[in-house]
């Protein structure tokens, strides 16, 4: 049988948020150009597969400023998850079980 875990409600809130940064920076990300900085477009056809991107207008100043503070609050909840009191009630070969169930603590079980 699997073991189960008794995370604590803010272990649990905390991985929550640290899923819901990610997909907002994730999907921030896919929605901008390629580069930060302008650049022109280019092509490559010499290497193993080809590569083309387009010109790129870079990002806007607030767009910048944007994926800064999700990649901040992504650092900081990645530490409190991390480094949580919880997982030292845990011993080192549960430990990564333990991580596993909480990555997916959120999901409907159904």
């Amino acid at each position: 049988m699997a073991a189960t875990y008794d995370f604590p409600s803010d272990l649990l809130t905390g991985q929550e948020e640290l899923h819901q940064v990610r997909a907002e920076l994730l999907a921030l990300l896919k929605r901008l150009p390629w580069s930060v900085e302008p650049l022109d477009g280019f092509s490559d056809a010499g290497g193993w597969r080809k590569v083309e991107r387009p010109a790129s207008p870079g990002w806007a100043a607030d767009e910048q400023a944007e994926v800064e503070k999700l990649r901040q609050r992504e650092r900081e909840l990645a530490v409190f998850v991390t480094c949580h009191r919880f997982w030292s009630e845990v011993t080192p070969p549960e430990k990564v079980d333990a991580r596993m169930k909480l990555k997916h603590a959120h999901e409907d079980p159904s």
